[in-house]
């Protein structure tokens, strides 16, 4: 009994497959409930050329578009139709100038052998005169490396030296105007700003009088300094007498 309706079942489904591939492309599909047949209903039809009237463009004809003017054009109806096209196959080869042009991109594009060679050579090289110089300049660099840290290591100390200094400055000119004015003034205020100008006057004339007191000591100095004459000795007397001739 299974056996009658297992073969029923394989007679129907060959039957169906029979007709669906008569006229169908057939797809299997593979579901969970096993595998189902998927007929495809575009069946193209194959491309078949003209050749007995086959479509040449005319090229003096106003109404002709540019594309199907050009020599690529003239190249693909003589792929496709060969002398049917009435297309010269003389006139398919590039010229001198275009041949020259190609050759002249193979070159650049497409080098042979002997030169990628070289090329590889000449980078290798560079990279290793680069990869040189940039040694040496850091072997220099490291050299020079403690020396720098000192100059930088005095240059912050001097900084913070002078930063300090001026803190002091500011806050002793600050101290000065509040005991000037009786009150605390602004440091951006004419009045402090005028104050300033007065004393940096005053030191200025300061410096002044002590450089000139100091050259007046130095002159007074040097014109009490004995003054010592060049001794000139007398020449020295001949002890023997001319011998007679």
């Amino acid at each position: 009994m299974a056996a009658s309706t297992l073969s029923q079942r394989a007679g129907v489904f060959l039957r169906t497959f029979r007709v669906f591939t008569s006229y169908k492309a057939v797809v299997p599909v593979i579901c969970r409930c096993g595998a189902v047949l998927q007929s495809a209903g575009y069946n193209p039809k194959p491309l078949r050329l003209n050749l007995r009237d086959p479509y040449i463009p005319d090229k003096d004809d106003e109404k002709t578009p540019q594309w199907q003017k050009t020599a690529h054009y003239d190249r693909k109806l003589f792929g496709r139709y060969g002398s049917a096209s009435g297309v010269d196959p003389a006139s398919l080869w590039p010229s001198h100038a275009q041949l020259e042009d190609i050759i002249a991109e193979e070159s650049q594009w497409h080098p042979p052998l002997e030169v990628m060679l070289k090329n590889i050579e000449a980078k290798a090289a560079e990279e290793t005169a680069k990869r040189l110089a940039k040694e040496k300049l850091i072997a220099e660099n490291m050299a020079k490396m403690p020396k720098m840290i000192k100059e930088w290591r005095q240059a912050k100390k001097e900084s913070k030296k002078k930063l300090k200094e001026e803190k002091a400055r500011k806050a002793k000119l600050l101290a000065e105007a509040r005991e000037r004015f009786g009150y605390a003034i602004d440091p951006r205020s004419p009045k402090f700003l005028e104050m300033v100008a007065e004393i940096e006057k005053e030191e200025k004339k300061k410096r002044k009088l002590l450089k000139r007191r100091l050259r007046e000591e130095q002159v007074a100095a040097l014109s009490s300094a004995p003054s010592s004459a060049p001794s000139s000795a007398p020449p020295a007397a001949d002890d023997g007498a001319d011998d007679p001739a």
